[in-house]
Parts: C-alpha cells; sequence; structure tokens
C-alpha cells in the first residue's frame, strides 16, 4: 500500500451476552480494564498507528461509547474549578483533539464483514485498519500492534493480518490461515483462510485475532460476500477472495494478547496491568500470596 493508515473501524455493534447483566446497561467495550475502558485501548493504538479518522459501527441502542468520547463540558468546568488539572487531562485526552469520530449505524446483526461494510462511505476506496476492541493487545516495551501491521502494510500490495498461535482444540473459534515462505521473523503470505473450521480440517493453528489492515478493494468483495459459518456476513470469505487478487500477510505482532471477549481474559489483563501499577503492584502482589 502506497498510503499510510488514516482511518480505522471499530465494529462495536454486539450485545455483549458473555456479560450479562453488566452489558444490559453497560456497552462490553466500556468495562473497565484497570482504570479505562476496553475501547480506550483500542483508540489509543489506533492514534499510536497514525489514525485520524475513527469509525465506530455501533447499533440504535448504544449511546455509552459515543457519549464517553464526547465533551463532558460540567465535568471538565467542576475539575477546572477546583485545580484538578490531572484528573481533568484524563478527561479531555480521551482523544485527541486532531483525531474525529465518525458513528455509523448497523441496522442488523449480520457478522462483522457486514459491520465492516456499514463503515464504507465514511472509508471510500483508502486503506483502512479494522480493530475488535475485546482483544486487548499490549506491548509496553515498543509500538502497539496496529503500528507494526500498518508499518509492514506501506510495504505490501494488499493487506495485513494479525495472528498467533492457538491450540488445535480452539481452532473452530477462529479465521485460521495456511501460509507460504516467510518473508521475515514477522510476516508471511496467506494462501488460503478458513472460517472457524473444525480442528481436522485446519490448515494450520495460526488463528486471526482482532487486528486488519485492509485495502478499500475489500469493499467490493464484503458486498459479494454471501452469508457463511453461523449465517453471517465473514470478513474471513472476503479476505480469501482478496487473496485472488492482491497480496495478504499474516502477521504475528509483537505483543501479549487478552482476549476480553470472555470474564478470564479481562480479569488476566487486570490483573496484568495492575502489576505494572506502582502504587497497586505491592498490594495485588500481597493478595496474591495470601489468597
Amino acid at each position: 500500500m502506497s498510503k499510510r493508515l488514516r482511518k480505522v473501524v471499530f465494529p462495536v455493534a454486539g450485545l455483549g451476552t458473555r456479560f450479562l447483566p453488566a452489558t444490559k446497561a453497560v456497552a462490553k467495550e466500556m468495562l473497565p480494564v484497570l482504570d479505562r475502558p476496553l475501547i480506550q485501548y483500542a483508540v489509543d493504538e489506533a492514534v499510536d498507528a497514525g489514525a485520524d479518522t475513527l469509525v465506530f459501527v455501533t447499533n440504535r441502542y448504544k449511546h455509552a461509547i459515543a457519549d464517553y468520547f464526547d465533551r463532558a463540558y460540567e465535568l471538565e468546568a467542576k475539575l477546572e474549578s477546583k485545580g484538578k488539572d490531572e484528573l481533568l487531562a484524563q478527561v479531555q485526552g480521551t482523544l485527541p483533539r486532531h483525531v474525529r469520530a465518525v458513528f455509523v449505524t448497523q441496522p442488523e446483526a449480520l457478522g462483522l464483514g457486514h459491520a465492516v461494510l456499514c463503515a464504507r462511505p465514511v472509508v471510500g476506496d483508502e486503506p483502512f485498519g479494522v480493530m475488535l476492541p475485546d482483544d486487548l493487545i499490549l506491548n509496553e516495551d515498543g509500538p502497539g500492534a496496529l503500528r507494526q501491521m500498518a508499518d509492514a502494510a506501506m510495504s505490501a500490495d494488499g493487506g495485513v493480518i494479525a495472528v498467533e498461535e492457538v491450540p488445535r482444540d480452539q481452532t473452530h473459534k477462529y479465521g485460521i490461515v495456511a501460509i507460504g515462505e516467510p518473508i521475515d521473523a514477522h510476516a508471511a503470505p496467506i494462501t488460503h483462510m478458513v472460517e472457524k473450521p473444525r480442528p481436522e480440517e485446519a490448515p494450520s493453528q495460526l488463528g486471526v485475532v482482532g487486528r486488519y489492515v485492509l485495502p478499500g478493494r475489500i469493499f467490493e468483495l464484503l458486498e459479494q460476500t454471501r452469508p457463511g459459518s453461523g449465517g453471517e456476513i465473514q470478513l474471513t470469505d472476503a479476505i480469501e477472495g482478496l487473496l485472488h487478487q492482491q497480496q495478504a500477510l499474516a502477521y504475528r505482532f509483537q505483543g501479549r494478547r487478552f482476549d476480553c471477549g470472555n470474564k478470564l481474559g479481562l480479569v488476566r489483563a487486570t490483573l496484568h496491568l495492575a502489576q505494572r501499577d506502582p502504587e497497586l503492584a505491592p498490594a495485588i502482589e500481597a493478595f496474591l500470596r495470601t489468597n
């Protein structure tokens, strides 16, 4: 891709049923990991990658994400009057001033591919990122996963898909890729993709996780994609079609992934960050030793 990534799509229309009853009132992307909601970590990673337009694909009932990134004038004024500058900076820093948030409604829950297609009027025909906030990826010693992928995409004529090794008995939960000869320690061309195969049919144990850098051409392919696994329009199926026209790379990112789409992953991510907080770490370590 010759263009630098500027736009990132966040499919956030899901109902978060694994976290009911909390998600009856709170969007799952707003669930906190330590002191910030999941969506904030994803947005920070997108901005780190150079994005200045964030497209949130949501449903008609979820307003919390839009409220979170909107200005809270009364709260800001109160914090400013009380001299609480550090808290004021945190409230105002949810979204940098040069970054705009655009909200698009997905009228029906027709799958990830359909959610991405809903963002087409905003994205246009340029390369863009897709981030699933459920997948929290932390790389404390370097650039975020999406920036790593955006850098790789600059020299790739196609797309870049984040992957990691998954247990053989878990392949039915992921899109699985087969790869060709590696280009380097992180990237290899994808030769085939299949959505949620049974373990005995999986072409590898490389599972697709929630980061993509895709060319605008993917929208035309999504329009032609018929419902697949689960009766939904799968992004994986459209990417499989892309492979016949352009190269797409499987990318092993630097960093640690937490699957915060389930309770255990959310707890693990919270503990991981708490143990790295100078103020919390001693108390957390003491608690873990005595319980």
